[in-house]
């Protein structure tokens, strides 16, 4: 016992050898990835920036006005945050954050809530994927960008997959949890007038979960936007970009326009969401 725990476990080795499998036999499918990706985001950022910052500001005003109960507090800090990043010559660096996060949200919501609906219909899957989200979530996301690196080398690509990884936990843990807080009486209730599977998860599960999946879908936003400085490290674009370089150079108060940008942002994207469930929540009750 002693002579085993004195030879060291070659987990690096370990690692290094699959990685380098990887790469090497599965070199064609991630150069697809990163074409295909890359050329997504291209488009999305390209078609975000075509729109005039005056006019997006506008828009998103005003659907911060509708989204908002009416009120003036969301239009309001909306208008006053975006003209500011446009003021500070931060658009474009906006828009390529806004793409990082949207794709990375988008991707992870496809995943992650199918998942979420497996854990809580197995126990076998619960008792699979829950250690593997503790893995995710617990794994410093810095880590995350050396197989980032590896599989799609530097730019947009691999900063969503590192984001993909670091944000999809909540959103997957979130939809499991509402699907399994539906009142059994209901189920059974489902099951007794001959309602099928599908018809039970669509027409009354997820719509009972609504507010869980929203909720979790909001934790995987915010985390993804957490990761833009860190996606900037292997060459993703964005607001992250100033502040890694403002880091880098000790410029306090470029940092901090580029901070507050982020957090803005941040703010933004977190009451849309929210305001969002509400308002579907408001809808169905009338």
């Amino acid at each position: 016992m002693l002579d085993f725990l004195q030879n060291e476990i070659p987990m690096s080795d370990w690692v290094d050898t699959g990685v380098d499998w990887l790469t090497e036999n599965w070199s064609a499918f991630f150069s697809f990835l990163q074409s295909l990706g890359q050329s997504i985001m291209d488009t999305m950022t390209n078609g975000l920036t075509m729109i005039h910052p005056l006019l997006f500001i506008v828009i998103v005003t005003v659907a911060a006005f509708f989204l908002g109960g009416k009120k003036w507090q969301l239009p309001t800090f909306t208008l006053l945050g975006l003209l500011l990043i446009y003021n500070q010559d931060l658009w474009s660096d906006l828009m390529s954050t806004l793409t990082l996060v949207i794709i990375s949200s988008l991707i992870s919501v496809i995943i992650g809530v199918p998942l979420g609906v497996l854990m809580s219909k197995s126990e076998i899957a619960r008792n699979i994927i829950t250690p593997v989200l503790d893995f995710m979530q617990t794994m410093p996301g810095f880590v995350y960008l050396i197989p980032a690196v590896a599989f799609f080398g530097i730019g947009m690509v691999p900063g969503v997959f590192a984001s993909v990884i670091f944000s999809l936990p909540p959103t997957v843990r979130m939809t499991n949890l509402g699907i399994r807080q539906v009142p059994t009486e209901l189920v059974e209730a489902s099951d007794s007038f001959g309602g099928t599977a599908w018809q039970k998860l669509f027409k009354l599960e997820m719509p009972l979960a609504k507010g869980n999946i929203f909720a979790g879908i909001n934790q995987t936003m915010m985390l993804a936007l957490s990761m833009v400085v860190i996606a900037s490290m292997i060459g993703a674009p964005g607001l992250g970009q100033g502040v890694l370089s403002a880091v880098q150079r000790s410029q306090v108060g470029n940092g901090f326009v580029y901070g507050l940008a982020i957090v803005i942002l941040a703010i933004i994207m977190d009451r849309f969401t929210q305001n969002l469930n509400t308002s579907g929540n408001s809808s169905n009750e009338n």
